[in-house]
């Protein structure tokens, strides 16, 4: 029979030895705690980095009619008003409301509208629209995320939501401030991925496309505040149409600020490579999917 050797201190064997024991305890990799990372500060780091414009007041001015135009035509405000509960007894706050893009079909499901947006022609368009439809239950107020809305005579609402319009340096204020708003329920939709924005006009304006923090930082932001939302996802697809090439150029270089006669000239060749003519309507050769978020949470639940 053969002899066996029993060896001891010997070291384990590459099969058996667990690959930690060769690294330094404070080199060890932790997991962080996602309820100790600083959500709001990430949010605004990625909105720093955002390609598009900042949105400033004489921004939005600028933009109002073509913004009204496009929006009453996307597939957006009929999916989102599919999924937006509400009473006709209750009251709702919109902040960031526009022209009235979700405000308007609303008007006839609630008792009362509060509709705040930083700009003042976007109201104005409002106000226009409710007058020529005979809506009266729509107070426009003109004031911003960073406003004292105390001061602005807000109030609180059952609901209060913020379509696509949560542009601030300082997330987690505006969330609270939502949330203060509402009784009963918050809406908060923003982008998933690209959103509306066309990466191949960035790309052929020779831009990087940063569309800003999506959804998930914000959803983790108030699971960091202690709300557990749901989450809704909307997707369609869209090609704006125009009435003309000159049309066309007017609206896309207004929204990317299209500053340089370079840029101007470079985006007037993309618009006349891909635009086409259809039923006397200008639109890209190509249809966009779009996604965005609708996040929401039940405030007699949370």
């Amino acid at each position: 029979m053969k002899h066996i050797s029993y060896l001891h201190g010997l070291p384990e064997s590459r099969e058996t030895r667990n690959p930690e024991d060769d690294v330094p305890r404070e080199e060890r990799y932790v997991p962080p705690d996602i309820r100790e990372i600083d959500w709001n500060r990430i949010c605004w780091e990625k909105r720093k980095q955002k390609s598009s414009p900042t949105g400033a007041t004489a921004y939005w001015d600028k933009r109002a009619p073509a913004f009204a135009r496009n929006s009453s035509k996307s597939d957006y405000s009929v999916k989102f008003l599919r999924l937006l509960e509400v009473k006709p007894h209750w009251t709702l706050l919109d902040v960031g409301c526009a022209a009235g893009t979700l405000a308007i079909p609303l008007a006839e499901r609630v008792k009362r509208i509060t509709a705040m947006d930083i700009s003042g022609n976007m109201l104005a368009l409002l106000r226009e629209r409710c007058a020529k439809s005979g809506i009266s239950n729509i107070q426009t107020v003109q004031g911003a995320w960073e406003d004292d809305w105390n001061a602005l005579g807000i109030g609180e609402h059952d609901v209060a939501l913020a379509s696509r319009s949560l542009i601030t340096e300082d997330f987690e204020s505006a969330l609270t401030k939502l949330d203060r708003g509402a009784r009963k329920r918050v809406y908060v939709s923003t982008i998933v991925g690209d959103g509306p924005h066309d990466r191949r006009i960035y790309r052929a304006l020779g831009r990087n496309l940063n569309p800003g923090p999506d959804y998930i930082y914000l959803y983790n932001l108030l699971y960091r505040m202690g709300i557990r939302a749901n989450v809704n996802f909307i997707s369609y697809q869209e090609r704006n149409s125009y009435e003309s090439p000159d049309d066309a150029y007017t609206h896309l270089s207004a929204k990317l600020e299209v500053a340089t006669r370079e840029e101007g000239e470079i985006l007037r060749s993309y618009l006349k490579e891909n635009l086409v003519c259809h039923e006397g309507k200008w639109m890209m050769s190509y249809p966009r999917k779009i996604s965005w978020a609708v996040i929401w949470w039940d405030k007699e639940k949370a």
